[in-house]
Formats: C-alpha cells, structure tokens, sequence
C-alpha cells in the first residue's frame, strides 16, 4: 500500500510539473508574440489590436477551467486600458505634415543644412540680383520728370509730435530721436532745394503747441534750435493736440503774401487728439486761408489726419502717409522737398514779383546789422533801404524786401522745369560706349560683345547698368544718373553740346 500511494504521488509530481512547464512555455510565447507584435506596430492598429487580445484571452484562460463574471470584467477592463493605450500611441506617432521633415519624422530633428551650403552659383545669377537691387534703390531717388506749375518761394511750417508715443523704440533709438535726426537732415535738404524759402519749427506737448524756432530762411537756426531742443528739455511728454498746432500754425502764415505758398508738414505719432474746441472749424479756416497741409504718420492711420489731409490739398490721398521702416521714414519726410503742384483752386493771377539783389561790402571795423542787432565784420546792403544784414535769402526787417541772389533763383528754377529722365539701354551684344560720359569709368558687362546670340538669354535678369539722355544721347552710369537728376540738375552732354 505504501508503494502505491507513492506512486501515484510520484505520478501527481510528474503530472504538476508539466502542467507548470506548460503554462511557463505559453507565457513565454505569449511574451515573445507580445514583442513581436509591439515592434510592427506601423503595420496597423487593427492587427495590432487582435493579436493583443489573442494575448489577453491566452493570458486568461490558459490556466483557468472556468469563465467566471470576475474574469470576464477583468478582460474588459484590460481591453479598454489597452484600446486606450493604442489610441495614445498613434496619436503620438501621427506627426503633421507641415512639420514633418524629409526624413519621415519630424522637421527639428532632421541634420541641419546650410542654405548657403546647398546654393550653386553660376556666373550670371547672384551678381544679376544684387546689381539690379543696387540700381532699384538708387533708382527710387529719382524724382517725376513732369512739368507742374509750382510755387518756388514757399513757406512751410514743420510740426514734430513731441508726446508720450513718441517714446515708443519700434524706431531705434526711439520716434522721437529718430525724428529729430532726420528733421535735421530735411531742414538741410530743404534750403539746399529751395534756397528762397522759408521754414519754421512747432512741437506737440503737453496738449499745446510750442515755438521751436520761428520763419526764417536760416537753416542753421533751426539745426541749432533742434539739437538744443534735444540735449535740454526734449523728452517726450503728454498728449498731442493738432487744433493748438493748426491754429499756431496758421497765425504764422497769415501775414504771407499771396506769391508765397502756404504748407504745412506734420510728424504725427500718436494715435489721438487733445483738442479744446471743434477741429472742423480750424479745418474750414485752414481750406479758406489755402494752407495746404501734409501728415506723416509713424503708428496706424487716424481717420482725422486723413479727413484734414483730404479736405486742405483737394480730395488728394497721397498728402497723408504712414511709415513702414526708418528707411520709409526718410523717403518720405524727402519728398516733401519738392513742392507741391498748385491746383487750379488755389492759382491766381500773379503779377511781377519785387525782389532785391543786395551788393556785398566787406569792413574793417564791425558794425550791426538789421536782422540780428549784433556786431559782425561785412555783410550785404539791402538796395532799397540801404540796411546792412548777415547773410542771404533773407527778407529785410526794415522793408520788408525779399532779398536773394542770382544763384539761389537760378537753383529754385529747377522745380519748374526739371530735367527729363535718362531711360534704360537694353542689354544689347554691341553697344556704341564702353565707359560712362561723365565719370569716365567702364561699363559693367562689356565683355558681351565676344558672346553668341544663343548665350544672350543666358543674361535676361541683368541689366547694361546704362542710361540715355534722350536729348544728347549720352550714356551715364547709375551713380551719375542719379546725380545729375537730385545735385546738378542739368545734363553734361546736353551743356557740352549747346556750347
């Protein structure tokens, strides 16, 4: 009896030990699908998903007889961690095309590339482009060559916001900063074109409307006034008002005789208005006066600047603009050098206009003059009244004559009758110059001439960086192109011709 009940011990052991072996050999295949099965998981989420609860229900009924509820809940519960596991996963590996990079993952952890690496230049292209940027940029400072009647003595009065918007640093340093520098440079350019005019200098602040210097063909005066202005109590501070401005504005222009044009120029960068009274009535006085006034705007456009705009140049849009950059900035603070064309509206009937050409003396001993009551060493004799003064154009404070010389009517005289634009010459193989008329240096792209027709199209985005008189036909060069049209304002061929 004992060796039986042995045996089938025995037996039992042998019988546990399989099953155990068993059950370990089907949870290592188990595993291994498992991992096998997580690695292709790019072939599909519904593949994926049944060989997963393949798993599940070897996992759960390998070792188990019976399907009880518990079990059943279990393998639900498991089913939908896993659902929400897979779901997971493919949102993670899901990547959006327009971050995906071009080796299938995404865009940063791509190896990164130079673009200059990458670029092949050929002997045409990059020096094409950058030769035909250079030329655009020069080109732009060339003015309309048509003929406009326009006033040549003007007077104009400039208006620099002096608010707390102008502390903004969207312009470097700051708005305010930046506009005193290039209203410098304006106030230089002015006088330079328009040597017989007269300017005066007015600032935004504190809701009222201050003298910076008064009207005066002087440029140095103002120059001096600003950076003053700058280095003393310049900082921007309170709010604009361009009533008090326009009312200033129009109480210095009343006096002006009718020969003399009457403008106003704004550097408005504030997005409001302090006002003590109805703006519309300064507006109406503004168009019945025929004092024709210009904004630049440095922030957004505010629809009374274009309302003021509008109704004192005659419906015109183009007298109000808004800055994109500091380059724009200046472009358009230098167009306004250029007078502006007289309307039929505002023409008149001019007659002759009286004006005086003073001699020079020069003197030992100092003695004062009319204009500034101080003691200076020569100076120029007023024709009319014999009165002494500093320096020329000037009007005369005791006769009120417009005092100028020969040179600078000769100067303003170009605004009334500008020179005519060179044009472009087409890229050609031949060309009758290969140097520029009047800085005698060589053309680029001469050497064209020893080329095919068929290598022609090879050149189509350059340029012959060549310009035609249309009177001479004298070909210059970019750099004297533009000289010749904003400083001398005469053709050297065209002169040499004549004589």
């Amino acid at each position: 009896m004992a060796s039986k009940e042995s045996d089938v011990e025995s037996v039992e052991l042998d019988e546990e030990l399989k099953s155990q072996q068993h059950s370990t050999q089907s949870t290592e295949s188990a595993l291994s699908h498992r991992i096998i099965t997580r690695s292709s998981v790019k072939t599909g989420q519904a593949e994926l998903l049944k060989n997963d609860e393949e798993i599940l229900k070897s996992d759960f009924y390998d070792n188990e007889d019976e399907y009880d509820d518990e079990n059943i809940n279990l393998r639900a519960s498991r089913k939908r961690k896993l659902s929400k596991a897979l779901k997971k996963k493919e949102k993670k590996t899901r990547i959006d095309p327009l971050m995906q990079g071009t080796n299938g993952g995404y865009a940063w952890e791509a190896e990164f590339k130079k673009p200059w690496d990458i670029l092949q230049e050929d002997d045409s292209s990059l020096a094409g482009v950058v030769s035909n940027i250079v030329e655009d940029r020069k080109k732009r400072i060339i003015k309309d060559a048509k003929y406009f009647q326009r006033g040549i003595i003007r007077t104009l009065i400039l208006i620099i916001d002096g608010s707390n918007s102008m502390s903004e640093k969207d312009l470097r340093p700051n708005r305010f900063s930046l506009t005193i520098q290039y209203s410098i440079d304006f106030i230089k350019e002015f006088f330079d074109q328009n040597p017989i005019s007269q300017l005066g200098v007015l600032m935004m602040r504190d809701g009222v409307s201050t003298l910076v210097s008064e009207l005066s063909g002087n440029a140095s005066d103002h120059i001096l006034a600003l950076k003053n202005l700058k280095k003393t109590d310049g900082e921007p501070r309170g709010d604009a008002s361009l009533q008090n401005a326009l009312e200033m504005s129009r109480g210095f222009l009343l006096h002006i005789t009718n020969h003399c044009t009457r403008e106003v120029l704004i550097i408005f960068g504030s997005l409001l208005t302090l006002d003590p009274g109805d703006i519309d009535k300064t507006i109406s006085s503004l168009v019945k006066e025929k004092i024709r006034v210009r904004i630049i705007g440095l922030s957004a456009q505010v629809a009374i600047c274009e309302k003021i705009c509008m109704m004192t140049n005659y419906n015109d849009k183009t007298t109000y603009s808004i800055i994109l950059n500091e380059s724009h900035f200046k472009e358009l603070l230098m167009n306004s050098v250029t007078p502006l064309p007289i309307n039929d509206e505002n023409s008149a009937s001019y007659s002759l206009i009286k004006m005086g050409f003073p001699k020079r003396i020069s003197e030992s001993l100092p003695s004062f003059c009319s204009c500034h009551s101080s003691l200076t060493f020569g100076g120029f004799i007023c024709p009319n009244c014999h009165s002494k003064i500093c320096s020329l154009p000037n009007i005369c404070p005791c006769c009120n004559l417009m005092l100028i010389s020969s040179i600078h009517l000769a100067r303003s005289y170009h605004h009334l009758f500008p020179l005519k634009n060179f044009v472009e010459v087409p890229l050609s193989l031949n060309y009758k110059t290969r140097r520029c008329f009047g800085c005698k240096t060589g053309f680029p792209m001469n050497r064209i001439n020893d080329l095919n027709k068929s290598l022609l199209k090879k050149f189509k985005t350059l340029r012959s960086s060549r310009y035609q008189c249309k009177d001479c036909k004298k070909e210059f060069c970019i750099d004297c192109d533009v000289l010749i049209h904003d400083t001398m304002h005469i053709c050297p061929g065209c002169e040499l011709f004549k004589n």
